[in-house]
């Protein structure tokens, strides 16, 4: 795949962004001002896609949106980007998911408060997509019974179709998801979440638990580690922007640069410096449009 487009299908959540702006983070039964807000297209996968975009693969979104203004709202957000969303599946009678999103000028960081009334994507769902277009499937680990089933669904139908699966939350059941995908990219906090405090050890206890050929975990601001089977954890140092304006949405940005650069076949050290790079500069500009263009502009890709 070295040098062509890919068709990269992503199976996750889309949801609406509202990013409010404050100089610090309020404290408790605090009233603040906003000095900006945004309204934007987010969630892990959509997120990921559209940097996917940005770097010259084509993508295809399978979620699930609901049947209101906002939820047209979104698939009008994806199809701008150059997403294609057939396969997704609306829901009459149910709440487009909201994420308002506090976000400070003072360290860069973001919290955020998630509202969802959606149903999930089900297998039978997945089942009516064809995956004979697509050269990379990327899961989000969510709702992990059922992803599981899609999960076996994908090895059953497409057995040498790659796959990747973020980790990001400890979940009932999430167990299953790190068993069949090739990658498998765990979050810091899940890693936490499971007593780790060494990126090294937390990797080295997964392989009995998977089949796969490469783990990762971004670490944030310390850098990233990867492993793959049968081989030497490897760690990549952080890059960091000049100032730290904006971390929202920076591990959806790692996620999409390892999956493009594992479709370029780049080596593990490569993948990371690179990942570590793109999510990097992601944190020291405000949003994700035209990230990979101006990371290019830096020489960072």
């Amino acid at each position: 795949m070295s040098g062509s487009r890919a068709r990269v299908l992503g199976v996750g959540i889309a949801v609406l962004d509202i990013v409010n702006e404050v100089a610090t983070y309020p404290i408790e039964d605090a009233k603040v001002r906003a000095s900006a807000q945004d309204r934007c297209l987010g969630g892990n996968v959509a997120n990921s896609l559209g940097v996917l975009r940005q770097l010259g693969h084509a993508c295809a979104w399978c979620g699930t949106y609901a049947n209101d203004e906002p939820g047209r709202e979104i698939l009008d957000g994806l199809s701008d980007l150059g997403i294609d969303t057939a396969p997704a599946i609306g829901h009459a009678g149910s709440t487009t998911p909201t994420s308002y999103i506090s976000l400070s000028r003072e360290t860069g960081s973001r919290t955020i408060v998630h509202f969802r009334d959606l149903p999930e994507l089900g297998p039978a769902d997945f089942a009516h997509v064809s995956l004979d277009r697509y050269d990379w499937v990327h899961f989000e680990g969510r709702n992990p019974a059922e992803t599981a089933v899609m999960l076996e669904d994908c090895a059953t139908r497409r057995p040498q179709l790659p796959i990747s699966m973020e980790i990001e939350k400890p979940r009932p059941g999430v167990e299953r998801l790190i068993e069949g995908p090739q990658v498998v990219i765990f979050s810091r906090d899940f890693a936490h979440s499971c007593g780790f405090e060494d990126p090294e050890a937390f990797l080295s206890a997964q392989w009995e638990r998977t089949s796969a050929n490469l783990l990762l975990l971004p670490w944030g601001a310390q850098g990233a580690y990867g492993q793959a089977r049968g081989a030497a954890a490897c760690f990549a140092p952080p890059y960091a922007p000049p100032e730290l304006l904006d971390t929202l949405g920076a591990g959806d940005v790692f996620n999409a640069a390892i999956i493009d650069g594992m479709l370029e076949t780049l080596e593990l050290p490569q993948l990371l410096a690179r990942a570590n790079g793109l999510a990097g500069h992601k944190c020291g500009r405000r949003g994700l449009h035209g990230v990979v263009a101006s990371a290019r502009s830096a020489q960072l890709l």
